[in-house]
């Protein structure tokens, strides 16, 4: 059976339960392949919390949101071979995929009910200084929910694992995006011309949207953290109930006789969980410490990421 995705839960899209008008437009995402529908969840829910943020308003958010669910329509008909590639794209595979935002575009122009969500779709890989495409337009050109979604889009695809490159921190994640509010050098003189011509003092992304993913990443890594110190609690409680059990279990090895023994395997037990066996005490008990100890470094790797975002600057 076929795997259905609610895209309207609460899970799914935390900030915004959008009604039934609105069924329609997310419907097509179930003819992109998997990986690009769940990219296109994931673009969609970091541009409705960016938006939160940037403290947009609420409708503007949800047509903003939908925008950004729809980004990547256009890819339905982008060849599985190079939609697919385990590898990297050659030059001529990646002028076939840059079509995907003009596809996309015409698909809404096409249907009515996509009409108001062709921004997203046409301008989402378009830059603030002209040097993104199709159409190579400046900001005053970009719609900004196209600009929100831009950098939703490149946090996700550069923060995602791919099939051709392996994870990428947060931080380092966030690094790239603050140089790509930065000026692009002037290459050559009729780059000069073009940058004289619009403005030098932009890069391809907006500093204020990118301040607001920051907030966002801040959120979701303290959340994280909140959920694994929990379960760090169970772990400790874990610990403790077997290192009880343990006491027993040590005391059962060196018993002289059956009686003792007997007494203490009794005093294990009282310990131990369904599922769980006397034999196993000692190697559980290590299991949990080990356990508990790589979970504790992740934590402290959690705060310490938290530091270093509040610490960027851009």
């Amino acid at each position: 059976m076929k795997e259905e995705f609610d895209f309207f839960s609460k899970t799914s899209l935390k900030s915004y339960n959008l009604d039934d008008r609105i069924r329609y437009q997310l419907k097509m995402l179930d003819s992109l392949d998997a990986y690009t529908r769940k990219h296109s969840e994931n673009v969609a829910s970091i541009t409705c919390r960016l938006c939160e943020y940037l403290k947009l308003s609420q409708g503007f958010t949800i047509y903003c949101t939908t925008c950004a669910y729809l980004h990547d329509i256009g890819k339905m008909f982008i060849p599985p071979s190079i939609l697919q590639k385990p590898s990297r794209l050659t030059d001529e595979e990646y002028e076939v995929m840059k079509t995907h935002t003009t596809i996309g575009y015409k698909m809404c122009m096409n249907d009515p009910k996509l009409r108001p969500y062709a921004a997203g779709a046409l301008y989402h890989h378009e830059a603030l200084n002209g040097t993104g495409y199709p159409n190579g337009v400046t900001a005053k050109q970009i719609p900004y929910e196209a600009q929100i979604i831009r950098v939703a889009d490149e946090y996700e695809a550069i923060s995602a694992k791919r099939q051709y490159k392996t994870h990428i921190g947060i931080i380092e994640t966030l690094n790239i995006l603050i140089d790509d509010t930065k000026p692009s050098p002037i290459k050559n003189i009729t780059d000069g011309l073009k940058f004289i011509a619009t403005d030098a003092k932009l890069g391809k992304i907006d500093r204020k949207i990118v301040k607001a993913l920051f907030k966002v990443c801040i959120d979701d890594t303290e959340y994280e953290i909140a959920a694994r110190s929990d379960y760090l609690d169970y772990l400790k409680d874990e610990i403790k109930r077997i290192e009880e059990a343990n006491k027993y279990y040590q005391k059962m090895i060196v018993a002289h006789t059956e009686a003792k023994k007997e007494y203490y395997r009794q005093g294990v037990e009282m310990f131990l969980k369904r599922d769980e066996t006397v034999d196993r005490v000692p190697v559980e008990l290590e299991e949990l410490k080990e356990s508990y100890k790589v979970r504790k470094a992740h934590i402290e790797k959690l705060y310490n990421e938290v530091k270093q975002i509040k610490k960027l600057v851009v």
